[in-house]
């Protein structure tokens, strides 16, 4: 007989067992329904009125408008990884028509930390935005490329993943056969895409209304009113108040683009001698733009001086980008084809070795706005000119296509007939629906593909860190190369490393990767940022041998920011605030408080913790430049300040990074920094002189706190500062006049040195005594 107590628990068994498998049910059946609430049809189709009833695994959602079906809505999560920055899915609907189509996309829940502060999401939906209107038949075929985003600086890998998303979601669809019109997956004997290649053949002069009609030159024309109007929408109305001109009307820009290295463009807009000068310049496979402008704003920018960047115009394509420097430039004075305008600004751009741009692919410019908000603060907005080479100036070749494997005929049967497309399926297989199409490259290898330049610059820089590192005792016994050697990098990893590539780590990348690990764990997403999955590989080989100092000390860009900083106020003199030994001690914990309290609040919500790692200014001073709300900005030059009298005052003392660095680094396998008996007992010197206070006054080392700048290894070599090297250097200079010829004569019975002469006015005083007189004996006295 069972017992009461023995049927609790079966039947507690049975509901766990019934939860599971219902959980397990509503997972498979995915999670479009529970954001649907948040969207009307009509966002995704003009006049739609009703969803209607899921369909399949995972679930799409027809959209009807009366009883006609218009379209198909699904959340793209439900269909393909979607991971950001948070570690998190971001969620957004999708709207497809029933040839597939993109009509929509609607952002409905994320946990990015960039953009719930710090980048205005309004910039993330226009970018993505760019993908209405796209037809993806054709990607699913191969037949066309992915089509690519704009990009947001500041949130490339959010952007590229968003992206990435829908464009893979909806190709998984539609070569499954449950979207458009092409059902199914391509037949194998289908058509390879088509190989386009500019013709270098096609060469003739044209006029500006030719060009400007048949594409050739793009122009984006904006009025003062429609930039204050687009300052308006974003919520900024100080900036929209603010206007170039007192007229709306009047013109803001009209800008002009055009590749010049295409024949037929260059020789009409530059003329035959400029071309064939610009043709020899060029190297094989780079490519030249023209970049005109008339209006009241410069895409020059009123600040731009020689051997600066070209701020506020930026080339875009597949998920790149690149700036032009003053090297890449030359100033026109006009444009040669018949009937151009007389244009204010004309400039002819080369675009760099290190940026491959296709002329036979899409392609933008973008333009950066920027209005004065008050004395000192400016707004932004972002304006995209795309361009694509008329087909015109393209040599297209398609390839023949293989042909079609042969069918098996069925014993009994006739000839085999042409068999119709694949029906159907109501579920995805990764092996068969996702066969074939350059889409399924994975996103991180697209992106590692694309970022060869910075990710070689990367590993030659911590190439010649490692070398730093361990040749540390021939590189401090010159000082001054020392100093020098350091500064240069930490410029370095403030300006490329931190300002132009952001590869600026943080304590959220520590909470991600942790939750990451407990919860649904995707190398993936860590790919994504190369830079920043390099630099923490780095880190994690240097905490074995070195602990936290390799990155705190050399590859932070806010630590090197801070300790620039501080050298500039010291040549000027600035004082500098040396805390007691005892204050010191006891403010080292705040560090480690605030990473237990972000670390135990990132259990309950990462994207609540994320919110409070902005404790952590870094995206304030590295990732935005400054360029954020004014609270953020006082906070982080509060920091910077507090530096100038006291080094490496954020480091010291609130650095949540740090501490989580510090942590594991106490399992350090050497230990590399030197010390003599007399450091600490009775020697201070080492410990006065080290920048951060890593040196306890007992004269060990705290590695915890040590940022391995080696000035204390300066010292354990230096015969004029160490006093254990200064008396080492005593007792060598007196071995050394001992052993000298001068003394050997004395010991010999020789006359031994020279006796010293004194004079007065150039006359001698006496004479100069060859032995010592009674006078000089010294007596007793009994």
């Amino acid at each position: 007989m069972i017992s009461r107590f023995q049927l609790v628990r079966l039947l507690s068994l049975m509901g766990a067992f019934a939860l599971l498998f219902w959980a397990g049910q509503a997972m498979a059946a995915g999670r479009v329904q529970e954001f649907l609430p948040k969207a009307q049809p009509s966002e995704f189709f003009p006049g739609a009125d009703r969803f209607g009833t899921p369909q399949g695994d995972p679930p799409i959602i027809p959209v009807h408008q009366g009883d006609r079906l218009v379209g198909f809505v699904y959340l793209n999560s439900d269909v393909t990884s979607a991971t950001g920055y948070s570690g998190k899915p971001i969620n957004m609907l999708v709207g497809i028509d029933l040839n597939g189509v993109v009509t929509g996309i609607k952002l409905v829940d994320h946990k990015e930390p960039i953009v719930l502060i710090g980048i205005p999401e309004r910039r993330i939906v226009d970018a993505m935005n760019t993908l209405i209107g796209r037809d993806m038949k054709p990607i699913a075929s191969g037949a066309e490329r992915p089509p690519q985003v704009d990009i947001v600086s500041g949130a490339t890998v959010t952007v590229l993943v968003m992206g990435d998303s829908v464009v893979r979601s909806a190709v998984r669809l539609i070569r499954s056969g449950r979207l458009g019109s092409a059902q199914g997956t391509p037949a194998a004997g289908a058509a390879h895409p088509a190989v386009k290649s500019v013709d270098m053949t096609k060469s003739e002069v044209r006029d500006w209304q030719t060009l400007l009609g048949d594409g050739s030159v793009r122009r984006l024309s904006l009025s003062v009113g429609e930039v204050s109007e687009a300052f308006t929408k974003a919520g900024n109305l100080e900036a929209a108040a603010n206007a170039e001109t007192g007229d709306p009307a009047d013109a803001f820009i009209d800008l002009y683009l055009a590749p010049v290295s295409a024949p037929t463009i260059g020789r009409s807009l530059l003329g035959d001698a400029a071309y064939e000068r610009l043709k020899a310049r060029l190297k094989p496979d780079q490519q030249a733009i023209v970049v005109a402008g008339d209006g009241a704003y410069s895409f020059k920018g009123s600040g731009y001086v020689r051997g600066g960047i070209f701020d506020r115009i930026e080339l875009l394509q597949d998920g790149q980008s690149t700036r032009f420097r003053d090297r890449n430039h030359t100033r026109l004075g006009d444009l040669a084809a018949e009937g151009a305008p007389a244009l204010r600004e004309i400039a002819l751009f080369v675009v760099p070795d290190d940026f491959k741009l296709a002329l036979t692919e899409p392609w933008q410019l973008q333009l950066l706005v920027q209005r004065n908000v008050g004395a000192r603060d400016k707004a932004f907005l972002n304006y995209n000119l795309e361009y694509t080479l008329p087909d015109q100036y393209l040599r297209i070749e398609q390839p023949s296509a293989p042909p079609a494997p042969a069918q098996p005929q069925a014993q009994g049967q006739g000839p085999a007939r042409a068999q119709s497309a694949a029906p159907a399926v109501q579920s995805l297989n990764d092996a068969e629906a996702l066969a074939a199409g350059e889409v399924e490259e994975p996103l991180w290898l697209k992106i590692w593909r694309t970022n060869t330049v910075s990710i070689g610059i990367a590993a030659v820089a911590l190439l010649v860190l490692t070398g730093i590192f361990f040749f540390q005792d021939t590189l401090v016994r010159r000082p001054k190369v020392h100093v020098w050697v350091r500064r240069v990098y930490l410029t370095f990893t403030l300006v490329w490393l931190g300002w132009y590539a952001n590869a600026q780590l943080s304590v959220v990348n520590v909470l991600t990767f942790t939750n990451s690990l407990i919860t649904d764990f995707n190398w993936e997403f860590f790919l994504a940022a190369p830079l920043i999955f390099i630099l923490w590989a780095a880190v994690a080989a240097g905490l074995l041998f070195w602990g936290r100092g390799p990155f705190c000390g050399w590859l932070c860009p806010f630590g090197a920011l801070q300790e620039l900083t501080n050298n500039i106020a010291q040549w000027l003199k600035v004082p500098q605030v040396t805390l007691p030994w005892g204050l010191h001690e006891r403010l080292w914990p705040i560090k480690y408080v605030i990473f237990l309290g972000l670390f135990g609040l990132s259990f309950y919500s990462v994207a609540l913790a994320e919110v409070v790692a902005e404790v952590e200014p870094f995206k304030t001073a590295i990732i935005l430049k400054f360029v954020r709300d004014w609270p953020f900005v006082i906070y982080a030059l509060t920091l910077l300040t507090a530096g100038l009298f006291i080094e490496r005052f954020f480091c010291r003392y609130l650095c949540p990074l740090g501490a989580a660095l510090a942590i594991p680094g106490k399992i350090r396998m050497f230990e590399w920094l030197k010390r003599w008996p007399e450091c600490g007992s009775p020697c201070q010197r080492c410990s006065k002189e080290c920048p951060v206070q890593a040196i306890h006054p007992e004269g060990f080392i705290n590695v915890n706190e040590c940022i391995y700048c080696m000035h204390c290894q300066e010292l354990y070599h230096d015969d004029q500062r160490c006093p254990h090297m200064i008396q080492v250097r005593l007792k060598r200079e007196k071995r050394e006049a001992l052993s000298s010829p001068s003394m050997s004569q004395i010991k010999d019975g020789g006359k031994g040195p020279a006796k010293t002469v004194i004079t007065h006015k150039g006359k001698v005083i006496g004479k100069p005594m060859l032995e010592p007189s009674p006078a000089d004996v010294p007596t007793t006295v009994s």
